[in-house]
């Protein structure tokens, strides 16, 4: 999960206004999504306790003016809001119901808000096992990628209360510009789900046409601009195009991730007996590239599959 140590001096800075309470916020994930949406939560004037496995991702937030928890228990102990940013379902039960986790420290009343993309059933699971201790849980996976987090623009679908939700909101509001209740608990994980499936087949489709541009000779440079300026334009061409033409997948969001996802999707479209054939082939693109070793590269390397299969 380790990155450049600069990305958080990028975050977007913003200011605190006169209606943001002085809340207490615990940080559990500090990773390429977590530390700059941490960090904008401090610009915002708001104390932010965080804790990561790795502690240099700690280091950093305390570099912001955070501060150390030490333990999941140490950073929510004293908390009214925690938010969990961490990479799967097992992940997401172990910092929750595991010994020493939210759900045994956080006081009563706690506003706990799972970032992660996880399934649907277990954010179900985890907010019913949240009311039982009196704790208020939210679902509420985000889109946007690294640049959203850091620019403070990410999509945020939450399930969950309509009161939590408002009670959440001026977190949310700092963190990216979509936040939007869609359902009852497991309901954000459910269009979380939605959005990796068109997110993944956008990108796929952007790897075939630079390729098929490139074996034609065209300028992709021209070629992705004027594309990006009619019914082709999308968020993927505009921020991933560039990346790809250039064959550069650091990574923003990594494939490892976006194959979890796809498997969350297609688990789920079959529980529910829905037929996603596109969907189906790209969730078999993001494995085949994760297989291959590619599991750290930015999922805009789904190109490396189209040229595989295209023999260049």
């Amino acid at each position: 999960m380790s990155q450049p140590s600069h990305e958080h001096s990028h975050t977007a800075p913003v200011t605190k206004g006169a209606d943001v309470p002085d809340k207490k916020i615990a940080f559990i994930g500090l990773g390429i999504m977590g530390l700059p949406m941490a960090v904008n939560l401090v610009r915002a004037g708001y104390t932010v306790t965080g804790h990561n496995r790795s502690p240099e991702r700690v280091d950093a937030l305390v570099a912001e003016g955070g501060l150390r928890g030490g333990s999941v228990a140490g950073a929510v102990a004293d908390a009214d809001v925690v938010i969990t940013m961490v990479p799967d379902s097992p992940d997401v039960e172990e910092v929750m119901l595991g010994d020493g986790g939210v759900f045994d420290s956080a006081k009563p009343g706690t506003l706990v808000i799972d970032m992660s993309t996880i399934r649907p059933d277990v954010s179900r699971g985890i907010a019913e096992a949240g009311a039982e201790k009196d704790l208020r849980v939210l679902d509420a996976p985000v889109s946007g990628g690294e640049a959203g987090a850091v620019e403070a623009k990410l999509s945020i679908m939450v399930g969950g209360e309509q009161e939590d939700f408002d009670a959440a909101r001026l977190v949310f509001d700092v963190l990216g510009t979509t936040p939007v209740l869609v359902g009852p608990s497991g309901s954000g994980q459910t269009v979380k789900a939605a959005n990796q499936l068109i997110v993944a087949g956008n990108i796929q489709l952007l790897a075939e046409a630079l390729v098929f541009l490139e074996a034609h000779g065209v300028d992709t440079e021209s070629g992705l601009e004027v594309l990006g300026g009619g019914l082709a334009g999308s968020t993927v061409l505009q921020r991933k195009g560039a990346a790809m033409r250039g064959r550069d997948f650091a990574p923003g969001f990594r494939i490892a991730l976006h194959d979890k996802d796809m498997r969350i999707v297609t688990d789920s479209a079959r529980t529910a007996g829905v037929a996603i054939p596109l969907g189906a082939q790209v969730a078999q693109s993001v494995a085949s590239l994760k297989n291959q070793g590619h599991g750290g590269l930015d999922h805009s390397a789904l190109l490396k599959i189209i040229e595989q299969l295209s023999g260049r």
